[in-house]
């Protein structure tokens, strides 16, 4: 489940070709690949049109075109913005009309029933030539399956973002320079831009096509199976001092609900020991939702003066604070034990110095990482990955980058992208679940980055499974105290 640049994708060609490898095979592979996942998808009475460009990605059109119709499927190819350029996209239109197929007209006027987009690939630049924008608001205003090779024409491989005109003559119809699929087969490998906003809105459902090359990128996509192979088994013999004290500086008199959401987070994931760091009126509330918990009152007072509990071995800080100052102050004296520690909500904010004994992890929403950054949330939706690869880099920490299709970047290069969760977490307290879910995995687990991986991702699983049974509208913080257990008995179940 890997993730390439497009300056990747390049240099695995590249070495393709030096190893010895034929690129007309390559192109053939990517064909015949395209071919095995989009067949299914088609009616052979169909009129399926597939619209190529001048480069490699029409290449690919031209051997799927001729697959399709080798199997008796009634396919359309044409080249509305010129016939291939490339050397090898030009030998296989040469096989392709060896076979007495042939190449048709490009009419607007014609009406199909699936349209298949090979027109432009992984090199796109911003803005389209005006040809391409006609040929793509064309394909939009269709009554048609949309079916994308690579990627869709009108979105970059590696950035979000794109040019959108909402200008149109018809009413209701927006002229979208970038192909609206419903499908997207990427080559090799998935590209960042699905993963990114708004481009990832133009890829539909979205599918890898193996080119019969070796698979490496230091960018990944978490899978369910990662996560039950690194979630740590629990000893039959273990007692609560195996699974470590954890501790949560959370809540306030004004915000107390934050601290009982990462309360029910970290004592449902794992953890043996639970302190929470609060206010007294805090306290209370959560001892009645949570009275496994212990206490630390006047919590964040007293380890800002660098009063911290001993023998705790995870630490996150954040969740309803409204003290901004004091926040800083015990963030500083957390930062001087040997552990992880997740910082989060009120105590996330820009520092010069991030240092720490420990791994440090940080929990920002765009906003948050805004005001981190200096870049706008537009630039940071459209770049996350790679604006999250740069901090984590910068000052040696963890981030974990919220939002649709989380970003996990570490200080070594690794990144990974989260496919799990949906709108039903766009509330208030959510996150404070996870940093609380965070903290007790830290506690549990062997490896930080197994523990942060595993957090995100059945953070996120939470949410899809609670819409198998009900709507992302009615999902509320609070369901994860009875979402986390079922999620969790199917990972330790699948382990």
């Amino acid at each position: 489940m890997y993730i390439h640049q497009a300056e990747q994708i390049k240099k695995i060609d590249n070495q393709a070709s030096e190893q010895g490898f034929s690129l007309f095979s390559l192109m053939e592979n990517a064909g015949r690949g395209l071919f095995e996942k989009i067949s299914p998808l088609l009616k052979k009475e169909n009129q399926t049109l597939i619209l190529c460009g001048r480069g490699n990605n029409g290449g690919d059109g031209v051997v799927l075109a001729r697959y399709l119709k080798q199997a008796g499927f009634h396919v359309s190819l044409v080249f509305p913005l010129s016939e291939p350029k490339t050397k090898t996209a030009k030998q296989h239109l040469d096989y392709y009309l060896q076979q007495d197929f042939t190449v048709e007209k490009w009419n607007t006027n014609d009406r199909y029933d699936v349209i298949i987009d090979c027109l432009l690939g992984i090199g796109t630049k911003l803005p389209l030539r005006s040809d391409v924008k006609n040929v793509v608001s064309w394909c939009n205003q269709q009554d048609a399956l949309r079916i994308a090779v690579d990627i869709p024409s009108g979105v970059q491989a590696d950035r979000g973002d794109l040019v959108v005109s909402e200008e149109s003559e018809q009413p209701n119809i927006q002229l979208n320079h970038a192909f609206l699929a419903d499908y997207t087969f990427s080559l090799h490998g998935y590209k960042p831009s699905i993963f990114l906003l708004p481009s990832g809105k133009y890829f539909g459902k979205t599918d890898v096509v193996s080119i019969g090359l070796k698979q490496t990128s230091n960018v990944n996509l978490l899978t369910e199976e990662s996560v039950w192979k690194t979630f740590p088994k629990r000893n039959d013999a273990a007692h609560k001092g195996t699974f470590g004290t954890s501790l949560l500086v959370a809540g306030s008199d004004e915000m107390p609900g934050s601290a009982v959401l990462a309360a029910i987070g970290a004592i449902r994931s794992g953890t043996g020991k639970l302190i929470m760091a609060t206010s007294h009126l805090a306290a209370t509330t959560i001892a009645s939702r949570v009275p496994e918990a212990t206490f630390m009152l006047n919590g964040l007072e007293t380890i800002s003066e660098g009063e911290v509990p001993e023998k705790i071995i995870a630490a996150g800080i954040g969740p309803g604070i409204a003290d901004i100052t004091k926040a800083q102050k015990a963030v500083d004296e957390l930062m001087k034990l040997d552990i992880p520690l997740v910082i989060d909500a009120g105590a996330l904010r820009e520092r010069k110095d991030w240092h720490a004994r420990g791994p440090v992890i940080i929990t920002p929403h765009p906003g948050e990482f805004s005001r981190l950054t200096g870049r706008s949330v537009k630039e940071i939706q459209a770049n996350r990955i790679k604006l999250a690869r740069k901090f984590s880099k910068k000052y040696d920490l963890a981030v974990v980058l919220k939002g649709k299709y989380s970003i996990i970047a570490f200080p070594n290069g690794e990144t990974f992208v989260n496919p799990t969760g949906n709108s039903g977490l766009a509330k208030g307290g959510s996150g404070d679940v996870l940093t609380g879910m965070l903290v007790s995995m830290l506690a549990t687990h062997d490896n930080y980055q197994d523990a942060v991986k595993n957090a995100v991702y059945i953070h996120g699983l939470c949410a899809d499974i609670w819409i198998e049974k009900y709507s992302e509208t009615s999902m509320v913080a609070s369901d994860f105290a009875q979402l986390l257990p079922e999620v969790l008995g199917k990972i330790e179940g699948n382990r």
